[in-house]
This record gives structure tokens, sequence and C-alpha cells, in this order.
């Protein structure tokens, strides 16, 4: 199945609600009605983003808050002293059902500031969308296995109601956990100042361990060789049990077993979006509700935009086809829900994208009586930790993207705080280390972060005849196309589309025309 997308062109001059400029933003978007895994890391990897259906790039030196796609390298991944303090929270929480007072001054926050992402009604007007998608569907039908054939038509006028609010949701699919600021903990260099002739360092309760041990084994006459050997070197040569001397791992404090007296009972289910999944299905409503709830005490929205269209639209309705390869992970490629359930009941719920290079963060949504758990900090971890337990049997799947990093606004800085991580380049897409990006975005909100100068955009679209489009019921090289056509504006805008998805996924995407 190809990837099918419908261009929808440079729109600029729309509200921000990053800065609450009215009219700041600049983006290209195109409408996803299929695509597949490898189109969307492609683009991802160019700095797009999907909200729904509808696959959105910021026009990052126009618009007025530059979004730089981030992504952290999970099996480098050391957590934070205030990440350490989320984990064992959550384990005090399910054990003893103890809730800690208050957060503590480096902790992430919950989210305290409306994430204002106000209607653009004009939006309308300046869209101009002309898609007929019942004759879409036709064609498709007969020339591709379209989705349109399992899911019916769409009308017109639905499709551009779709496009204008996910327009208005790219804030607030971004719009994950501020927080305060972290300090990054680094953990102290090996060998610096330390004797390595000497045993390590190891604490009282250790050597007093090591004290009893030897005791018992001195008493114990079968053991006496053993014990004898013992005796014979120095104890302070014993070597410590592996565990002691080694921080814990992000999943020893995640997957730390509970008492079997615990207070809580909590488990994370994926489930894939997909209406023909009987979980996914059976625990909708649910979902659902929580959504709402969510919506309306964080970002203050009104119930009627909150409903269950807008919820399936751009939580539940995903462009990517699923894709379950023997070589892929077991969960395969596609869309999914993280639904994290506390005693029966879904309290959070992270939206993400399994990717062939990566785990892409979409959004998340929780129960705001639960925010004293620092959820949104919490859901990164598990996402994190969920990388790292792909990537053993795929090794390819390696990165944790968190959508964009924003440095201009201070709620959005938090994503940073997750190191190592990288920022995309976006004039030449190469990933750059976040420690040499920030200097520049002190002094500029738009940087080009490849520091050489004669490097350029390797996948540039050089040659724009060999895109593929789809025109007519006909799959055609776009060489072809254009000499079927009399208008100039649309060689500009099929050239503005090329230059954005690069060569090779335009080629290899079907552009819609009609």
């Amino acid at each position: 199945m190809a990837s099918v997308v419908e261009y929808k062109g440079l729109k600029v001059g729309y509200y921000c609600g990053y800065c609450d400029s009215e009219e700041g933003k600049a983006s290209c978007g195109m409408w996803a009605h299929s695509m597949t895994v490898q189109d969307y890391q492609d683009l991802i990897d160019r700095g797009w983003r999907r909200s729904g259906k509808y696959v959105y790039k910021p026009v990052m030196n126009q618009t007025c808050c530059p979004q730089y796609t981030i992504r952290c390298r999970p099996l480098q991944f050391q957590p934070s002293k205030s990440h350490k303090k989320v984990l064992k929270k959550m384990l005090k929480f399910l054990a003893k059902g103890e809730i800690s007072k208050g957060n503590c001054e480096d902790e992430p926050m919950e989210p305290t500031v409306e994430d204002a992402v106000a209607s653009d009604f004009a939006l309308i007007n300046k869209l101009d969308i002309q898609c007929d998608l019942k004759t879409l569907s036709d064609d498709l039908k007969e020339s591709l296995k379209s989705e349109e054939k399992k899911k019916g038509k769409s009308s017109e006028r639905e499709e551009s109601n779709e496009l204008i609010q996910s327009q208005d949701m790219e804030e607030k699919l971004d719009s994950g956990e501020p927080s305060q600021s972290v300090k990054v903990h680094t953990a102290p260099q090996p060998g610096k100042g330390a004797d390595l002739s000497k045993p390590p360092c190891r604490k009282a309760k250790e050597i007093r361990k090591e004290r009893k041990r030897l005791k018992l084994m001195q008493q114990n006459p079968g053991g006496e060789l053993e014990g004898c050997q013992v005796r014979c070197q120095p104890p302070s040569l014993f070597p410590p049990k592996a565990k002691s001397n080694q921080p814990k791992s992000l999943e020893d404090l995640i997957f730390e077993s509970l008492p079997e007296s615990a207070s809580h009972k909590f488990e994370v289910r994926l489930v894939p979006v997909s209406f023909e999944d009987p979980e996914f299905k059976s625990s909708f409503s649910q979902s659902f509700s929580l959504y709402v709830k969510y919506q309306m005490a964080i970002h203050q929205d009104p119930p009627d935009e909150c409903g269950k269209t807008e919820f399936t639209r751009f939580l539940c309705s995903s462009p990517l086809e699923a894709e379950n390869p023997p070589y892929g992970p077991d969960c395969g490629y596609g869309s999914f829900h993280q639904q994290y359930w506390l005693d029966g009941k879904i309290i959070a719920v992270g939206v993400i994208d399994v990717l062939p290079y990566c785990v892409s963060s979409v959004y998340l949504y929780y129960d705001p009586d639960y925010s004293f758990l620092s959820l949104g900090v919490y859901s990164a971890l598990r996402e994190i930790a969920f990388t790292r337990q792909l990537h053993e049997k795929t090794p390819q799947l390696s990165y944790y993207y968190m959508g964009f990093y924003i440095h201009s606004c201070p709620k959005m800085k938090y994503k940073g705080q997750y190191r190592p991580s990288d920022l995309l380049c976006p004039e030449t897409y190469v990933w750059v280390p976040i420690e040499q990006c920030l200097p520049s975005l002190e002094n500029s909100k738009y940087c080009r972060f490849n520091q050489d100068p004669e490097a350029v955009d390797e996948d540039r679209s050089k040659e724009p005849d060999r895109l593929q489009v789809f025109y007519k019921k006909a799959i055609m090289p776009y060489g072809v196309y254009k000499k079927q056509q009399r208008d100039p504006s649309e060689e500009a805008a099929v050239l503005q589309y090329a230059s954005l998805v690069g060569q090779t996924c335009s080629e290899r995407m079907l552009l819609f025309r009609n």
C-alpha cells in the first residue's frame, strides 16, 4: 500500500497558542489519506508531525515560535534526580497508598498555564479546500487497496472541518507537561581522582553484612575449606554484590516488585488504535470520558470542543497503515494507545506511533485527580523504557521522539531535560546534540544547527519530474502529469511540496491531484 497525500500548501499569519500572537504562525500542511510507517519516519526526520491525519511542517524561518523536532537517545538515557523522584513517588503510592505533599523544587510540575489554542475560522477561506473525497475514494478503489474502501466516504464539508480543527490541535498535541528548571545530574567521571589499585569504597552496611557472612562461614564446619580460603584474603577485596555499587537503572525503578499487600493494582496496556481491535473498542468510552475531563480541566476547553468527533479525529484516527513484519517489534508498527490502568480504571493514555527507527510520542491525556503523580513525566519515562524494550528485538528502533522543542516558549523547554537528546537542523536535516544548539538558541529563535557551512540537505528534491502523482485514477510521474496542466500555480505548489518532503518520499508517496 502506497501513501496517498493531498498537499494543502502554505498558511501564514494565523493564531499561535505558544506566544499568543494573533497572526505569527506559519506552516505547510497536507492531508494524509493513508501513510506507510517508513514514509512517516522519513517525514518526521525532515521536521513534519501529524495531528490526526493532518501532517504539518512549521515554516521555521517565518513562524513566530520555531518548533524543532527533538529526539531522546534511550540507550544512553540516565534518569535525573527529579525523574527518580517521580518514579519513587509512584512506587510509594502503589505500595502504601502514600501521597507526597507538594512538588519538590526541581521536579517537573503539572501544567498550570492554559495552553490557549483559539479556533481560527478565517482559515477555511485561506485554505480553499477543494477535496472531493468521494471521487478520490472511488479512484483509489480501482487502482489501490484504499482505506476509504473500509471506512466509507466522507463529505467535502466534513474534511474541511477536520482540517481546520487539525490545525487548531497542533499546539495541543505538543502541550506536554511544562516544568521548572530541572537539574541534569551527570554521573561522576570514572577514574577521576580515584586510586584504582585500592578496593572500591563501600558502605558501612555492606561491610557489616560481609563480616556477618564470614563469621557464619567460619562457624559452619561443612564450609571450613571455603572459610579458610575466604579468611586467607583480606575481606576488603571482596567484590560487593553486582548491583550495590551501581545506580539503579530506569527499569529497576519502574519495574520494582510491589509487596503482596500493595495498596493499588497498576498495569500498562498497549492497544492498537483500531476500532477492529476488541480491547480498543471495549475501553473506548472510558478513554473518551478521561479525554474530556482532561481537556476541560487542563486546557479549559468548552465541552463542545472536546466531543467524540474531535477525540476520534485527533487521537483515534491515524493515517498510518499497521505493519507486522517478522523482523519488526512484537507489537508491530503503527499507532497505539498506551493505557495506564489503576485499580481497574484508566488514569492516563499516551498516544504513540511505533515507527521503523523510533517510538514517537503524539499526545498524553490523564485524570487531573492524579496530578500529584506527575503523570506527564512518568509516562515519558515509561515510553523511554518501552523504546529500550522494543530495541532488544528490533535493533534499529532506538530513538524516542518527543515532538517539538520550542526554546522561545518556557513551558515547552522541559523536553530538553531528557538527556541525551538531539535537535533536528531545519536546513540540512541532520541531528545535533541539544547542548550544542542551546547557545545559538539563546541568541536567536531561528538557527541552523549544522556548523558546516558547505553542508546541504542530502535528500533535497533534485528531480521533481520523478515525483509520483495520482490523477484521474492513474499513477504517473510528475513529468508526464505536467504536460496536461495549464495552470501555472499548479507547478509552484507541486515544487513546494517536493522540496518539503524530499526526493525519496516524493518518489514513494502518491500526490493526489484533482
